[in-house]
């Protein structure tokens, strides 16, 4: 079996990229992926070590990642917005957050601005994820020494604050804590 054995001998390697197959990969990329600048220039420089460079002068990744930025195809901002949305809805807290939107290359000028956002969210992300995990109100019975200490680490892992995941874990099964309580 031919797919066991790595890549065919008589398969010829990809042809080296100019400046049009450049450009083609950058707007395939964008047309394919909720993406940063950042992700862009990586990808880019990524394709441009593998499969070698064919044009004239030095290629320039980061160019054309601005000139996707200044079409509108790439908004840093949105991309930072939405992934936070949707990582508090999956029940992670602000530092996961602030994690997930470093490694996708988001700026510190719009983590920043998303920071009242994820704020907001903090008390309904650390819920969600109780819910998900049946911790402290939604949990079945009356958990343990050892069995609250792992919940409390389980909250910790998943991004949220000290106090908070202590109330939360403290938590009564069936008594979700109220606004006042956070």
């Amino acid at each position: 079996m031919w797919h066991k054995q790595g890549v065919p001998a008589d398969r010829r390697p990809p042809k080296p990229l100019d400046p049009k197959l450049l450009e083609r990969l950058a707007l395939r990329y964008v047309e394919r992926f909720a993406t940063t600048e950042g992700k862009l220039v990586d990808y880019l420089t990524r394709k441009l070590r593998e499969r070698g460079w064919a044009g004239e002068g030095a290629p320039d990744a980061q160019g054309l990642a601005a000139r996707m930025v200044s079409l509108g195809y790439i908004d840093d901002r949105a991309y930072a917005e939405a992934k936070a949305a949707s990582l508090a809805r999956r029940g992670l807290g602000a530092r996961r957050v602030a994690q997930a939107l470093h490694a996708a290359r988001v700026g510190t000028e719009d983590h920043e601005a998303i920071g009242p956002q994820v704020a907001e969210a903090a008390r309904d992300a650390a819920l969600a994820f109780a819910r998900r995990k049946r911790i402290g109100p939604y949990g079945t019975g009356e958990a343990d020494r050892a069995a609250r200490d792992k919940q409390f680490a389980a909250m910790m892992r998943a991004g949220h604050s000290v106090e908070l995941s202590r109330r939360i874990v403290a938590a009564a099964p069936g008594e979700v804590p109220d606004d006042d309580d956070f």
